[in-house]
């Protein structure tokens, strides 16, 4: 009796795995360690429960000894770059305006043409050298700041703008070397400030 009673169940789950309306069956023990779904705080697919899974650190991993922001050595050449390209920007817009100036009298020909198109080219090169001269200067001092004091704060900003402002203009004098180093402490003062703004609010800053 007990072996016809296996032997029916065995075929009826065949015929239902066949024809795809069968179901398997388990025993109490195997579902003992199953979790239910809305009455258990465990995962119904990893067995975890998700309140270990929420992070409330970074989701990148830094090398050992890495800061979370990028060094001064690492924005030297976004600085460079970025200045090279804003000083030739401004430059092709200034010898635009000047070349139309200058020619306004002349009729649209080819000489006028090539007159704008050098004061383009001309104030577009001195505007790009002059900024990325700068910003090179900024980036040096920075670096060698930071690693001869061993720290990165608004200080080495400060002390890099104002040698800046001093070296870029040497050749002038000391009175053009102490214009230009009080010109690089307000402006790298202005940055600093800007920087600061958001604690001087009393703000969690919104960047790193």
């Amino acid at each position: 009796m007990d072996n016809n009673t296996a032997g029916s169940g065995s075929f009826k789950g065949g015929l239902g795995g066949l024809f795809g309306g069968g179901a398997p069956e388990y025993t109490n023990t195997e579902l003992a360690g199953v979790p239910l779904t809305g009455m258990s705080p465990l995962s119904p697919y990893l067995n975890v429960d998700p309140r270990y899974l929420v992070q409330d650190t970074d989701e990148f991993i830094l090398p050992t000894g890495a800061n979370k922001t990028r060094g001064r050595f690492e924005l030297a050449f976004f600085t460079i770059g970025g200045s090279c390209i804003t000083g030739a920007a401004f430059g092709t817009l200034n010898g635009l305006r000047m070349g139309l100036k200058e020619t306004r009298d002349m009729t649209w020909s080819k000489p006028r043409n090539v007159q704008i198109l050098n004061l383009v080219t001309r104030q577009g090169a001195s505007w790009a050298n002059t900024l990325g001269s700068v910003a090179l200067l900024y980036s040096v001092f920075g670096v060698a700041i930071e690693k001869a004091r061993g720290a990165e704060d608004d200080l080495n900003t400060i002390t890099a703008g104002t040698l800046t402002g001093m070296m870029y203009k040497s050749t002038s004098g000391l009175k053009g070397v102490a214009r230009g180093g009080l010109a690089g402490l307000v402006l790298s003062g202005l940055y600093a400030l800007y920087n600061n703004w958001d604690h001087l609010k009393g703000t969690t800053p919104s960047r790193y």
